[in-house]
């Protein structure tokens, strides 16, 4: 079994990773956002992957989605843990709080979001009622009862383009569309593994409440609670891979 663990905002570092062999790989899409570091995390074979880059340089609308996936199936990964960093809209959702989303919304636009690109290529129609893997999301649900980390269970996730943040009449309207948490990274990716047939599954991390939804300095919120809640998100990984 080897794990695929996407890194995002607040996640470069990998605690408990005993590092083995790190591969720098090209696909037909081009070069991943960073290179493929190789190791273990407790008994498990783990493959991490900076989304947006060592130096965390690559915004979320410009980062190469089918690279990243594309370098992930080539390593033979039969599971892709993501950790994405979220504002929180539902109460349950707070600055620092975890959760495991079971639905999404996708708002982007211009993005690579298929490796049916063109009639070279083999066109697929996935299903994806359900965006993210049920198994896999039960496996981390339980891995964080274990570790005693209190998570939102469920939660419709709206995805946008970033890298600006929202204005409170768009997270307003995404309340109304049933979102729950706002996020920028989540998709094509979800899209893209389903395409190459890996479960995927994210590990949500509310670094903030989105725009209108609480008071203050929304920047100062996200450097006050990404170190928090990356910490919960990696007992969980932890517990899961360790057992």
């Amino acid at each position: 079994m080897l794990t695929a663990i996407i890194g995002g905002t607040g996640l470069n570092e990998l605690p408990g990773f005993v590092a083995g062999e790190t591969r720098e790989v090209e696909t037909p899409w081009g070069a991943p956002s960073s290179k493929l570091r190789f190791g273990q995390i407790g008994r498990h074979k783990v493959v991490f992957l900076a989304r947006h880059s060592d130096g965390h340089t690559t915004p979320p609308h410009a980062i190469n989605y089918r690279a990243n996936i594309q370098a992930l199936k080539d390593a033979s990964v039969n599971r892709i843990i993501a950790v994405n960093a979220v504002g929180g809209i539902r109460r349950d959702y707070p600055p620092a709080g975890v959760g495991l989303p079971h639905q999404l919304i996708d708002y982007t636009s211009n993005r690579e979001h298929s490796y049916s690109a063109d009639a070279s290529m083999p066109l697929q129609h996935i299903d994806f009622t359900e965006p993210f893997d049920a198994s896999l999301r039960q496996q981390l649900l339980r891995a964080a009862a274990k570790a005693d980390v209190k998570i939102a269970k469920d939660g419709t996730l709206a995805v946008t383009n970033g890298p600006r943040l929202e204005t409170a009449a768009e997270i307003l309207k995404f309340e109304r569309d049933g979102c729950d948490l706002v996020g920028m990274t989540t998709m094509p990716e979800a899209a893209l593994a389903r395409e190459r047939a890996i479960p995927y599954a994210s590990l949500a991390v509310s670094v903030n409440w989105a725009a209108g939804k609480g008071s203050g300095d929304i920047h100062a919120e996200i450097e006050k609670s990404v170190a928090n809640g990356m910490s919960k998100v990696m007992k969980i990984i932890s517990e899961l891979l360790n057992h």
